[in-house]
């Protein structure tokens, strides 16, 4: 069975900004994805200015969620629509660990979800519609411009691994955080 580790921590948004935020080469990642993926509120291009949400806070609580998979789980080789469904479950649980980040939130700081957001079965913005849950939704220190895989190497020891040749990874690695200390 697969076990679920929280990591965290607090560091100074001005410094994870000049080491870790390139937001015009990192979007441009992001509109890439959506071109394959579909369009998603959280992802850019945005009506606002990212540079203003990064210098709107002190400091940022990197949030984590590892999942573990058993030696049984990593050594079966699953069929492509079986690993599909297995990886897409686990895509789902992320709104369930979100809650741990909405419980941080205050009027003070701002969620960052944890990846693309996956609330809606399929999102507003590919048809050119509003948000249905802009309550809800939050950005992702990705869509921010933050190179998250360099995030967890750095300041965690991890790297972000993928599902490969119908294996699952050692581990599946979550990222979002809280912007807090607003200024």
């Amino acid at each position: 069975m697969s076990e679920i580790k929280k990591l965290s921590l607090d560091v100074d948004v001005e410094e994870y900004y000049k080491n870790y935020v390139d937001f015009e080469k990192v979007s441009k990642l992001c509109i890439e994805e959506q071109e394959m993926l579909g369009y998603n509120w959280n992802y850019p291009p945005f009506e606002f200015d990212v540079d203003e949400v990064w210098n709107s806070y002190n400091k940022l609580k990197i949030i984590a969620f590892k999942i573990d998979f058993s030696e049984e789980e990593l050594a079966h080789t699953f069929e492509d629509k079986e690993l599909e469904f297995i990886l897409k479950r686990f895509e789902r649980m992320k709104v369930k660990l979100m809650n741990e980040i909405y419980a941080l939130e205050s009027e003070d700081s701002l969620g960052l979800f944890l990846g693309k957001c996956n609330l809606c079965m399929r999102c507003t913005r590919e048809f050119g519609m509003p948000c249905k849950m802009p309550f809800k939704m939050r950005y992702s220190l990705e869509s921010l411009g933050a190179y998250v895989d360099k995030t967890i190497e750095d300041l965690f020891g991890h790297k972000i691994l993928y599902a490969k040749d119908g294996k699952l990874p050692e581990y599946l690695i979550f990222v979002g955080g809280l912007l807090y200390d607003k200024k």
